[in-house]
C-alpha cells in the first residue's frame, strides 16, 4: 500500500473502489452488528433513573410566650454538609433497616434476571436483619403442588407445600404463605431467587447509588438520583430516604427542648419538697407562737424595709437560679445541653448558654458524619469545652457579684432595722419564712412556664427539609439506549471492515495491476495484462476465431509483443523468451498461449520448452513428459531437433512445439554446449516466431546462459501473487543488459477486486462470448 505525499499522485476514485469492492464485508458485518444490538437490548435488562428534590429548609421557630425569648435557629446552610450527612452511613443504615432492602427479589427468565419489588407469593423473613453475617441465596420454583426451594450456595433442595411452608421442618430464613399467592397456574414453572446480604454490605452499595447534586448556586434545593431495575423499589428507597433525613433533622433540633424539660422535671422534685417545708414551718411557728395578725410597722420604716427586702429578694432569686445552673454545669456530661432562659437576669450568661446549645449540636452532627480524628470535630470539641468554661466563669463572677451585692442590702437593712426595733422578734422571723416561701414559689411559677414552652416547642417543630418532588422515575430506561446502541452497531459494523481492510492493504506488498510496475519501474513497459479466468478448464486458446476475454487478451499482448521487437530486414524468425522471477507465476501458460495468438494471425511459430528442471508445456497438451524434446538434441550431436516437433493442436496448422525432453542432470552445460544456438538459428529460417519458455531467472541460471539469443524478453508477474519487491530484481537485470528487450506482462488480473479492476469490460466489448 503505497503512502500519500506530495509527489503521489493518489486516485480518490480508485481508493474508494477498492474498499467498495468488498461491499458484501460491510453489509455483513452491518447486519450482524445490529444483529447483536438487537438481542444486546432485547436481553439486558434495562436500568431506570428515579430522582426527588427537597430543599433544606433555612430556619425554624418554636412557640414564644410573652415572657419567653425561646428560640432555636438554623442559619448558614451549608449544603455540602448537608449532602455528606444525607449520603452517611448512619442514615443509608437506617434505610435498609425500614425497607429490609438487604433483601432482594427476582424474578429468573430464560436469558435474564429481573429484580422486582416483592414475590407474588405470601413472603415473611424471619431471620433478624442484624443475624445476615453472610450472603445467602435461594432458588424457587413454583409447581402445581407446592415450592421447590434450592440453597443456591449448599445446594440443599426443600420443598414446601401448602401445609409445611410454616412449620419448623427447615432452617430456612423465611417462611412461605402458599395461600396467599397470584393466579397459581400462571406462576407454574416460573424461577425466584432471594437474595439476602449484610446490613453493612447492603448499606455500603446503597450509598455508592444514591446520587445527591445542587440545583443552582444560590438554591436549597437538592436532587436525589438513584438508578435501578425496579422502578418501585427506586422510588420506595428515595421516599424513605427523604423521610428518614427529616426526621433527623427534627431530632436534632428537639435535643435542645428535651434536654430542658429534663432539666425542669429533675428541679421540680426539690422545688415541690423545699415548699412543703417551709408551708409546714411557717404553720408551726404561727402555731406555736399564738400568731393570726401582725399590724403594719410604721408606714416610711415599713416602706424603706420592703423595698430592700424585694432588692434582697431578688438578689437571692438570681442566686438560686445561677446555683442551679451551676449544678446543673457540674454534674452534666460532656455532651448535655444546658436549659436555655430559665430566669436569670445576666444577658451575656444567656447568650453563652445559647452559643453553647449550639456548639453541643454541631459538634454531635459532625461526630456522627466524621470520626473522632476529624480536624473539624475536633475544633468543634475544643469550642464546646471553651463555651463551658467562659459560663462557668461568667456563673462564678456573677454570684461573687450578688453575694457583694446581698451583702450591702444586709448591711442596709441592720440600720432599718434599728428604725423598726418595735417590731417583735417573732414578726422578723415570720417573714423570713415567709419570704423564703415567696421565693420557692416564684421561682417554681418561673419553672412551669418554661416547662410549658419547652413542651409546645417540641410538639410543633417544624420539618428540616420540604419536599419539593416525590420519588419519580424516568418513563425509558437511562440504559441500554437503543439509539446510541444501534448507532454505535452501525458505526462498528462499518468501521470493522474498514479497519481490517486497511490493514490488509497496508500489509499488502504483493502487486496487483500494472500500475504497481510503473510505479516501481517506469523505464520498462508493461505490454499487456491477462485477466484472471474463473472457468479454469477453458484456459488455452485453441481456437483460432475465439472471442472470450481470455482470447482477447493474448491477441492484445501479440500485438504488444511486436513494438518491442527490434526492426530487421533479414526476414528471419524473431525470437521471444518468456521468464519469470520465480515459480507459479504462469510463463509457461502465457508461454503457449503467446504462442497460439500469433500462430491465429497465420504466423508459423515454434514453442520451445527451455526450463529443463520444470518441465510443464506437456501437461497443457497431453503428452507424456519424456517424450523426446529439447534435451535429448542438446545431448546427441546426432539426434534431428525436427524429429522432436509435435503439433498439440489441431486448428492451428501453423504452431509447433517442441517439449523439454528428458530432464537431464546438467541443464546448463546443455544450454551452453552451442547446440541451443545452432538450433534457434535453424529455427529462425522456418518460423517467424520462436517462442522459448525459459526458467525462472532468481532460481537458476539457465534463462541468462542464453538470453543473448533472444530478440525481446516477456517478463512475467502474477497479480497477487509476485511480491513487488522482486520487481527490483527483474529491473535490474533489464539494466544490466542481461535480458534484451525486457517487457512485463502481468497474469491472473482481477484475481483480487480489492483494486477496483475489472477487465471483462474491455475484452467483451463488441463481441460475444458464446460465439
Amino acid at each position: 500500500m503505497h503512502t500519500i505525499d506530495e509527489g503521489d499522485g493518489l486516485d480518490i476514485k480508485q481508493e474508494i473502489g477498492r474498499y467498495l469492492r468488498y461491499w458484501p464485508w460491510f453489509i455483513a458485518t452491518v447486519a450482524i452488528a445490529l444483529i447483536t444490538a438487537f438481542l444486546y437490548l432485547r436481553y439486558t435488562p434495562p436500568v431506570y433513573e428515579t430522582y426527588s428534590k427537597i430543599k433544606i429548609l433555612d430556619e425554624s421557630g418554636g412557640l414564644e410566650l410573652p415572657t419567653s425569648a425561646f428560640i432555636f435557629k438554623r442559619s448558614n446552610i451549608n449544603l455540602e454538609n448537608e449532602t455528606e450527612i444525607l449520603t452517611s452511613y448512619r442514615i443509608m443504615n437506617q434505610v435498609v433497616r425500614e425497607l429490609k432492602l438487604n433483601t432482594t427479589f427476582y424474578i429468573e427468565g430464560t436469558v435474564q434476571t429481573i429484580q422486582v419489588e416483592s414475590l407474588p407469593i405470601g413472603f415473611k423473613q424471619t431471620i433478624h436483619p442484624d443475624s445476615i453475617t453472610n450472603n445467602l441465596s435461594y432458588n424457587l420454583k413454583v409447581k402445581p403442588n407446592g415450592v421447590e426451594v434450592t440453597d443456591r450456595i449448599s445446594e440443599v433442595v426443600y420443598f414446601l407445600s401448602k401445609n409445611s411452608s410454616r412449620t419448623d421442618e427447615n432452617n430456612l430464613p423465611f417462611e412461605l404463605d402458599l395461600n396467599i399467592i397470584t393466579s397459581r397456574a400462571d406462576l407454574v414453572g416460573r424461577n425466584f431467587v432471594i437474595n439476602f446480604s449484610p446490613l453493612k454490605n447492603t448499606a455500603l452499595n446503597l450509598k455508592s447509588r444514591i446520587g445527591v447534586s445542587a440545583i443552582g448556586k444560590e438554591s436549597h434545593l437538592l436532587r436525589l438520583s438513584i438508578k435501578g431495575g425496579s422502578k418501585a423499589l427506586s422510588e420506595r428507597i428515595l421516599n424513605k430516604l427523604m423521610n428518614v433525613f427529616d426526621r433527623d433533622g427534627i431530632q436534632d433540633r428537639q435535643l435542645v427542648s428535651k434536654r430542658t424539660l429534663d432539666f425542669i422535671d429533675d428541679r421540680f422534685v426539690f422545688l415541690a419538697q423545699e415548699l412543703d417545708s417551709i408551708e409546714v414551718g411557717r404553720q408551726y411557728f404561727k402555731e406555736r407562737n399564738n400568731i393570726t395578725d401582725i399590724q403594719v410597722d410604721a408606714e416610711l420604716g415599713l416602706g424603706q424595709r420592703s423595698q430592700s427586702e424585694e432588692e434582697v429578694f431578688q438578689i437571692e432569686s438570681q442566686l438560686a437560679l445561677s446555683r442551679l445552673l451551676e449544678n446543673s454545669l457540674k454534674s452534666s456530661a460532656e455532651s448535655d445541653l444546658l436549659p436555655a432562659n430559665i430566669g436569670i437576669s445576666n444577658n451575656s450568661i444567656n447568650g453563652l448558654i445559647s452559643e453553647y446549645n449550639t456548639a453541643v449540636i454541631n459538634r454531635d452532627k459532625f461526630l456522627n458524619s466524621g470520626g473522632a480524628n476529624n480536624p473539624i470535630v475536633k475544633q468543634a470539641v475544643a469550642q464546646v469545652e471553651d463555651l463551658k468554661a467562659n459560663i462557668n466563669r461568667s456563673l462564678k463572677n456573677y454570684v461573687s457579684q450578688l453575694e457583694t451585692s446581698r451583702q450591702q442590702y444586709d448591711q442596709r437593712n441592720r440600720k432599718f432595722s434599728g428604725k423598726v426595733a418595735q417590731i417583735p422578734e417573732k414578726e422578723k422571723l415570720l417573714r423570713a419564712i415567709e419570704r423564703q416561701q415567696k421565693i420557692k414559689e416564684s421561682l417554681y411559677l418561673l419553672l412551669l412556664q418554661k416547662r410549658e414552652e419547652a413542651a409546645i416547642n417540641l410538639a410543633i417543630t417544624e420539618p428540616s427539609i420540604k419536599v419539593v418532588e416525590y420519588a419519580l422515575s424516568n418513563y425509558g430506561p437511562v440504559s441500554p439506549k437503543s439509539n446510541i446502541v444501534y448507532a454505535g452497531a452501525l458505526l462498528a459494523g462499518l468501521l470493522i471492515p474498514l479497519g481490517v481492510l486497511y490493514l490488509m492493504f497496508m500489509l499488502d506488498t504483493k502487486l496487483h495491476s500494472k500500475e504497481d510496475i510503473i510505479k516501481e519501474n517506469p523505464q520498462i513497459p508493461v505490454i499487456g495484462e491477462i485477466p484472471n479466468i474463473k472457468n479454469k478448464e477453458v484456459v488455452i486458446f485453441d481456437d483460432p476465431n475465439a472471442r472470450t476475454p481470455l482470447a482477447e487478451s493474448f491477441r492484445i499482448l501479440s500485438s504488444n509483443v511486436d513494438y518491442i521487437l527490434p526492426a530487421k530486414d533479414d526476414h528471419k524468425g524473431k525470437v521471444i523468451y518468456c521468464t519469470s522471477t520465480i515459480k507459479g507465476e504462469g510463463k509457461t501458460y502465457i508461454s503457449l498461449n503467446l504462442s497460439l495468438a500469433l500462430s491465429s494471425i497465420n504466423k508459423k511459430v515454434l514453442l520451445i520448452g527451455a526450463d529443463l528442471r520444470n518441465p510443464q508445456i506437456h501437461i497443457h497438451i497431453a503428452q507424456d513428459r519424456h517424450k523426446p524434446g529439447l534435451s535429448n538434441y542438446l545431448h546427441d550431436v546426432h539426434y534431428n531437433w525436427k524429429d522432436a516437433i509435435i503439433k498439440g493442436f489441431d486448428k492451428h496448422p501453423n504452431h509447433h512445439i517442441m517439449l523439454s525432453g528428458t530432464i537431464p542432470p546438467n541443464p546448463a552445460q546443455l544450454l551452453t554446449n552451442g547446440r541451443f544456438s545452432k538450433l534457434i538459428a535453424e529455427a529462425k529460417e522456418e518460423y517467424d516466431y520462436i517462442i522459448v519458455d525459459t526458467a525462472p531467472t532468481i532460481l537458476v541460471t539457465d534463462t541468462l546462459l542464453i538470453s543473448s539469443l533472444a530478440d525481446a524478453t516477456v517478463y512475467l508477474t502474477r497479480a497477487d501473487f509476485t511480491d513487488k519487491s522482486l520487481l527490483k530484481f527483474s529491473k535490474d537485470l533489464s539494466e544490466s543488459g542481461k535480458l534484451k528487450n525486457m517487457a512485463y506482462v502481468v497474469n491472473s488480473v482481477g484475481a483480487s477486486k480489492s483494486y477496483g479492476y475489472s477487465y471483462n469490460y474491455g475484452y467483451n466489448y463488441g463481441y460475444n462470448s458464446e460465439d
